[in-house]
């Protein structure tokens, strides 16, 4: 089965490609280094020949509103455009688990305009909504630093490993669509201050973490429902300790 991944080169993508592929499937990697261009229409249609799934993992270049509005709208639009003419039967898309809660940020407001079209477009789609990753616990870091100390929430945190959401995403793609959203988290949760501790400890890096409940996650007020899915959601097996004892490049 032919199944293109936009935003095949990226860290879900990539990971989300191999899976295909490894699996036996055609796996077509479109983005800008491959000649396709979501937000213009640029080679789309040649990508999207044949194909029977489309899987959109891209992302805004930016978490300004005004850039990722335009980005994920005139995306949206020009892939379900593209899905139509070559009678794509499955749209899968990576959405952020907690959107409609985290509205104070420009970027979650097009994430949701984003859903909306896939929504809308007619096109049978899987909307996976995934909680933080692993891979970005460095920079909730980073936003958090106050000299040689991190300021952190101490908010309810359950983040995943990049492998185990290119998995669930995989999945999506193999299977129906249905037409509703699957919410997909870590296997633990703690509070995002703590969790926090450990990446920097196994790390090495020397910053304390503040546990301050007031303090602010991008911008945004947390509480103990803002990161966390609801109800049944689909777990992932990579807990923090293993993903850390893994070796790659970070």
């Amino acid at each position: 089965m032919k199944i293109v991944v936009i935003g095949g080169s990226g860290l879900i993508g990539s990971k989300v490609v191999k899976n295909l592929t490894e699996q036996g499937h055609e796996a077509l990697v479109a983005s800008p280094n491959t000649g396709v261009d979501t937000t213009t229409g640029r080679g789309l249609a040649e990508a999207l020949a044949r194909a029977e799934v489309v899987v959109d993992v891209s992302n805004s270049p930016s978490f300004d509103e005004a850039v990722a509005m335009a980005f994920f709208e005139n995306a949206g639009r020009n892939i379900a455009h593209a899905e139509k003419e070559a009678s794509v039967r499955h749209h899968v898309a990576l959405s952020v688990v907690g959107t409609e809660r985290l509205q104070d940020m420009g970027y979650f407001r097009a994430k949701l305009a984003q859903e909306r079209l896939i929504k809308t477009s007619g096109i049978p789609y899987t909307l996976i909504r995934a909680t933080q990753f692993f891979e970005f616990l460095g920079g909730i870091a980073g936003d958090g630093a106050d000299g040689t100390r991190v300021r952190l929430s101490n908010a309810a945190f359950q983040p995943m490993a990049a492998d185990d959401v290119a998995r669930a995403v995989a999945n999506a793609a193999l299977g129906s669509p249905v037409n509703g959203t699957i919410e997909i988290a870590g296997p633990e949760r703690a509070p995002l201050s703590e969790m926090v501790a450990r990446y920097l400890k196994a790390t090495g890096d020397p910053r304390e973490v503040v546990s301050d409940p007031a303090a602010r996650y991008f911008g945004i007020r947390l509480d103990d429902r803002t990161l966390v899915p609801g109800d049944n959601p689909r777990l992932g097996t990579i807990r923090l300790e293993e993903w850390l004892r893994q070796p790659r490049t970070r």
